[in-house]
């Protein structure tokens, strides 16, 4: 590896320009060019951040040089033809942001490209990346909480595929294991019949491969997030923020909160996309695997779609992995299209100076 990983950003939207906030403060990696289609947020951003090599398409881009790392943060529609295009000219590591795709078969091709061709191949912005996530995982599995005895997820709705990877996502880590079976109830009826995801709220079942069940609960309940607890009376609770542990209950009655002690971490002010990129790095120099793949985005999709189609078809049991590859839940117009199509684009004034 060299001394600086040359990055490429493809999408110079709002998370586009965050990722390259990030970039380019590292100081093993280098950002050598951008892709954006709309011509003056490129040179805007590319005024912003001292980057020269500007081109409005990846195809452009791998003509002219094939960077180290390709960080894709297109809306959605876009994603898999830049991530297979820039496995394909030989980019070493390639990250795509969430969700993966609509289609099954979409986040397949993207999966399998990248290991047959032994390209690191990395989600995105998601709270699993979060270093305490990761912290409080590793904690879990060493057993020093005890043996795991069962899952819930909280307020698993709005958009099961676009923001319901998030629960997805840390489900596994906590858990250790995959969702073998969905069993859903969706609601409105109106939102359940439509083709994306928004609006959509589920309340259900899911039977994970480690032999637990897990509660999910998309109407309201006083939390939003994932909890795990084990058979010595431990809970961890991970609520969109770094979790919590609780051990037993105190004199009144209440849980006892443990003060976990999470260390801390360089750069922590990009968050947990800081968790995610860094991960990725190191993997691309042999060290680990990154915090969230591409794989675990595949995952969450899968999740997501079998959901929908256990509410559709009555709340019947289905089974994970899905035969059909074909199936389809599109998350929301703005992550499809971007803001740029759906009537929130970013000025070039803001993206020559976005805080």
């Amino acid at each position: 590896m060299p001394d600086k990983l040359r990055v490429a950003i493809i999408g110079c939207g709002r998370m586009g320009q965050e990722y390259l906030r990030a970039y380019t403060t590292y100081p093993d990696t280098q950002v050598v060019a951008l892709v954006d289609p709309q011509p003056d947020r490129l040179k805007a951003v590319g005024e912003r951040f001292g980057v020269e090599a500007l081109f409005s398409n990846p195809d452009k881009l791998l003509a002219e040089m094939v960077p180290d790392v390709a960080a894709v943060v297109t809306p959605v529609k876009y994603l898999k033809y830049a991530a297979i295009a820039c496995a394909q000219a030989g980019v070493k590591g390639i990250s795509v942001e969430k969700p993966i795709a609509a289609t099954l078969a979409d986040a397949d091709a993207m999966v399998n490209e990248c290991a047959r061709r032994g390209v690191v191949f990395a989600g995105g912005n998601l709270q699993r990346a979060m270093n305490e996530v990761q912290e409080a995982a590793r904690r879990l599995h060493s057993g020093e909480f005890g043996e795991l005895a069962g899952a819930a997820i909280h307020a698993f709705g709005g958009e099961i595929s676009g923001g319901g990877c998030q629960h997805i996502s840390v489900l596994r880590l906590f858990a250790q294991a995959e969702v073998e079976e969905v069993l859903a109830w969706g609601s409105p009826s109106e939102v359940l019949t439509q083709d994306h995801d928004t609006g959509l709220t589920i309340n259900g079942v899911f039977s994970l491969s480690n032999g637990l069940e897990c509660q999910v609960f998309g109407t309201a309940t006083p939390y939003r997030g994932v909890d795990v607890w084990t058979h010595q009376d431990a809970l961890l609770r991970w609520d969109w923020a770094p979790p919590q542990v609780y051990v037993g209950l105190d004199t009144t009655g209440t849980r006892r909160q443990l003060d976990i002690k999470y260390p801390p971490y360089q750069w922590s002010e990009f968050s947990y996309l800081t968790g995610s990129i860094r991960s990725f790095l190191a993997a691309l120099k042999g060290q680990g695997t990154p915090w969230i793949s591409g794989h675990d985005l595949r995952q969450a999709l899968e999740v997501a779609i079998a959901c929908q189609r256990s509410a559709r078809l009555g709340h019947v049991p289905v089974r994970l992995p899905l035969e059909d590859r074909s199936l389809t839940l599109y998350p929301s117009p703005y992550r499809w299209l971007g803001g740029d199509v759906t009537g929130l684009p970013q000025s070039v004034a803001e993206a020559r100076d976005q805080k």
